[in-house]
């Protein structure tokens, strides 16, 4: 994207904004809450109306939008029904299969959604996204909701199965975004700007544990509070 201008309603979030997202790779949106993130995410899905017209991309929520009187399995194949493509849904079920015995839910193709837990819910959510099989993901503080245990075990499986796609993932949380992005942009300031491209090494997801994360976390953590340098 190049000097894009992004509003919501009255409110002007971003002026001249110029990002480049790799190809292949997880470019992490980092920023406190009320930033304009979001819209920003919703800009590049062109669900804005002033966005341009997007390319296909697959829309991960912050809630998971699982419809409760749907199975499992039909939750993630709701896109496909809902377009009427009877040629790409048998092909689409196979994928989903395999997508949800990946994320852990091969027994719970049959459930309902009221039947899982949060987390497994969003691995649900997170399979469907990917069924989509389009060649951007948009996820949008996806994990925010969980508890650490289940957060940091859905970040590791999303860094997995996102392998060799373009996506762009909205944080507000600085651990998050090391251990997942192979690009992090911090948003801050009213209309925001983006920080300059800051590039963890290591494979993803990284350990949190890691003593080379820590100082970048501190980085991160005073751009947020906007006392870097």
């Amino acid at each position: 994207m190049r000097d894009a201008r992004i509003a919501f309603g009255e409110r002007l979030v971003a002026r001249d904004l110029t990002l480049e997202f790799p190809a292949g790779r997880t470019t992490c949106l980092l920023g406190r809450s009320g930033v304009g993130k979001t819209s920003l995410l919703r800009w590049l899905a062109g669900l804005l109306p002033d966005a341009p017209r997007a390319q296909p991309v697959a829309y991960m929520a912050q809630s998971d939008l699982l419809l409760p009187w749907l199975s499992v399995l039909d939750n993630v194949l709701l896109g496909y029904r809902l377009r009427g493509d009877r040629v790409a849904l048998a092909a689409a079920e196979a994928r989903a299969r395999i997508l949800l015995a990946e994320v852990g839910l091969a027994d719970r193709l049959d459930d309902r959604p009221a039947q899982l837990s949060g987390g497994m819910r969003q691995r649900a959510a997170l399979a469907r996204t990917l069924c989509e099989d389009r060649p951007v993901v948009l996820m949008d503080e996806p994990f925010a909701h969980l508890d650490a245990v289940t957060r940091l075990e859905l970040q590791d499986l999303a860094a997995r199965l996102l392998a060799g796609r373009t996506a762009v993932l909205v944080t507000h949380d600085p651990l998050e975004a090391l251990r997942v992005g192979h690009q992090i942009r911090v948003l801050s300031g009213s209309p925001f700007i983006a920080g300059p491209a800051i590039e963890p090494v290591g494979v993803v997801p990284r350990d949190p544990a890691d003593p080379a994360l820590l100082g970048l976390h501190a980085r991160l953590v005073a751009e947020l509070r906007g006392l870097a340098p």
